[in-house]
């Protein structure tokens, strides 16, 4: 009767948001970055997942309704920059600009590193669209031959330590524009980055969305064409200590 209890849909979506809202208590508590509430649940949701024995694919089919709601949270961002119309005339250049550069700055980056760190050509597309939300990278990633379970980490190991370091980050560099650093942390951590500047502000929060959806429509046109022209512009197993010494 246990088992059958544990297994049942119910009790694993209660789980999955009494795990969170525990991340979110625990987290306004003790004040720590690393103590993440989405880091927090999906640590333990893995863990007793594996303990329980239980199917992944089983514990996604009881818990779709929250992809639901995810879908209908993205959606809701349209509210919040229609709310900022006023002071996003006008600067459709710089929007578009920063995502551009930002993309282009942000795949390449990581997928030279990676490279010149050994990384085959199957791990470079799986990390590439590592700044873009789930659905979009998996979609990104598996045409071109990259591992769908290495994408989906990445993007949320990415997404975490955005909406972590990120706010921090941009205070140390003197960034308190709300528009810079809500382009900013959408474009760079994507859903859980957006979250974090829906806190900072209401223009951040909207400028976040703005940038996660645009972010994921520019990395799907060029991380194709990266991966066609760009990719062996640097060879494989570079030495660093050269380059740094130089």
């Amino acid at each position: 009767m246990i088992r059958t209890f544990i297994d049942s849909d119910m009790f694993l979506l209660t789980l999955t948001v009494g795990l969170y809202c525990g991340g979110v208590a625990l987290h306004h508590r003790l004040r720590l970055a690393i103590l993440h509430p989405t880091l927090l649940a999906f640590v333990a949701l893995i863990l007793f997942l594996k303990v329980c024995g239980i199917d992944y694919g089983h514990y996604r089919q009881a818990t779709e309704i929250l992809d639901f709601l995810l879908g209908m949270s993205v959606v809701a961002l349209g509210y919040l920059m229609y709310e900022q119309t006023d002071r996003l005339r006008g600067q459709v250049l710089p929007i578009l600009t920063s995502i551009g550069v930002g993309c282009t700055v942000g795949v390449l980056s990581v997928v030279y590193i990676a490279r010149a760190l050994g990384a085959d050509r199957t791990i470079l597309n799986s990390i590439a669209p590592k700044s873009v939300t789930v659905p979009i990278a998996v979609a990104i990633s598996e045409p071109l031959g990259g591992v769908v379970s290495v994408t989906s980490v990445v993007v949320f190991l990415v997404g975490i330590f955005g909406s972590i370091v990120g706010p921090r980050l941009l205070r140390r560099c003197g960034i308190r524009n709300p528009l810079a650093r809500g382009l900013a942390l959408g474009s760079a951590a994507h859903g859980i980055g957006t979250a974090r500047a829906i806190e900072l502000g209401a223009v951040e929060g909207a400028l976040s969305g703005l940038a996660m959806a645009l972010m994921g429509i520019v990395t799907a046109l060029l991380v194709p064409l990266f991966e066609k022209f760009c990719y062996s512009l640097i060879p494989q197993h570079f030495d660093l200590t050269l380059f740094i010494s130089s």
